[in-house]
């Protein structure tokens, strides 16, 4: 049983993290904090997934190289800048995790590393070499706040969790923060996801968690159909809770995946519902469909629908255009078999009955779609698989602030 507790990335035995300020964006505001330090107590079991983007960002293949031999010590990572496409950007992320090392007693391949923020631009490395030392003595373990503030770009709160629960009668712990609010679309976008648990499993098994818990987390988040060259999901392993060592996909793999599954939904969940400008969280849940795949892509294709995310900023039950974005999807489904209904605390409308439109209630629909989370609830008749993706309105605010973002 999973259970929710305090402390994210520090809730595991053995792990520190801090956030301060260095000032890697001069002209941000003087409390925004920009450089985030996690650092283990033992040498971690490490794993990652990154973007599919072509277009990466120097930091994603330092990561893949530090971690190529599945152990790592810790993260480093700033806002303010993605040191992504700009002149010397591998050479200051290397420096960014020998700047961590030096001030940690760690050496440099200990570290993967990720930045976020404007593309393009040199990233003022100075200023994360002033900065390190004071984030290695600010390593504690209540800093997991302040390491998700320092990672945050465009995100309005930080993302945060811990959980608990229990592998051969040992208490395991896990922990994450993220970032991640705008520039998202399946398959990852602006996205950072750092997972700490002192679980002890093999690095094989930790890859292969990680793998198949984010094709069905992060994987399935939408914001505007852009991606990112930053995208980064680490999670660290460093065996302290004891327990015995996970070598296979046994009871214990699937206690832990169960687990890590949590976690990287509720992150998901969290970064839907803080798109930018984004009024509401939109869920769109597909049942009753041939396969899972089927399912995902359908419910991918409503919450990535422009028209479908306007309509639930104006809280206009216009079911036609939840039909339609299901119908160029190109996943196999019958339309004169679909039911959909809307969703929210306030209630549950049935608008679509086999293909065909109800006659409902338009103020109780409109009622149901001001909530600040509305579920688009899909039932395609045909199987037993299902699929839910997460994603956001599409506001004004959205448009105003990505009109003028870099400048």
């Amino acid at each position: 049983m999973v259970k929710e507790i305090q402390g994210g990335v520090c809730a595991a035995k053995g792990f520190r993290a801090s956030g301060i300020r260095c000032g890697v964006q001069a002209d941000a505001s003087p409390d925004k904090l920009d450089l985030a330090l996690i650092l283990s107590e033992r040498e971690c079991a490490a794993a990652a997934v990154y973007t599919l983007n072509r277009v990466k960002a120097a930091s994603i293949y330092v990561s893949m190289d530090h971690l190529e031999n599945g152990v790592a010590w810790g993260i480093v990572a700033n806002s303010g800048n993605a040191n992504a496409c700009c002149p010397m950007s591998h050479e200051n992320a290397e420096a960014m995790c020998s700047f961590a090392a030096k001030a940690t007693g760690r050496e440099p391949e200990d570290f993967a590393v990720a930045s976020s923020g404007v593309i393009g631009q040199t990233i003022n490395i100075q200023a994360i070499q002033t900065g390190m030392p004071k984030a290695a003595a600010a390593l504690s373990g209540a800093g997991s706040s302040d390491a998700a503030h320092a990672i945050m770009t465009t995100d309005t709160v930080p993302k945060e969790i811990a959980v608990s629960f229990t592998l051969g009668g040992k208490e395991v712990r896990m922990g994450a923060i993220a970032k991640g609010s705008g520039m998202i679309h399946p398959n990852m976008g602006t996205l950072l996801a750092f997972i700490t648990t002192d679980c002890a499993i093999t690095t094989g098994m930790l890859e292969d968690a990680i793998r198949e818990v984010s094709a069905k987390t992060f994987n399935r988040v939408t914001i505007d159909g852009d991606t990112s060259p930053s995208d980064t999901a680490v999670v660290l392993a460093n065996g302290m809770a004891g327990n015995e060592q996970i070598e296979w996909k046994d009871e214990d793999y699937n206690t832990f995946k169960e687990a890590l599954a949590y976690v990287c939904r509720r992150l998901s969940r969290a970064i839907a519902g803080d798109g930018e400008g984004a009024g509401r969280l939109v869920t769109c849940q597909v049942s009753s469909a041939r396969s899972e795949e089927s399912a995902e892509r359908l419910a991918k294709s409503v919450v990535a629908s422009s028209l479908v995310k306007a309509s639930m900023f104006g809280a206009d039950a216009n079911w036609g255009r939840v039909l339609v974005a299901m119908g160029y999807s190109k996943a196999p489904f019958r339309p004169e078999h679909v039911d959909i209904s809307f969703e929210s605390e306030a209630g549950s409308i049935l608008v679509c009955e086999q293909g065909d439109g109800l006659a409902f209630d338009e103020e109780l629909a409109k009622k149901i779609l001001l909530e600040k989370e509305v579920v688009i609830a899909v039932n395609l008749n045909e199987g037993e698989d299902e699929a839910e993706c997460w994603g956001c309105d599409l506001t004004s605010e959205y448009v105003r602030f990505n009109g003028d973002y870099r400048t």
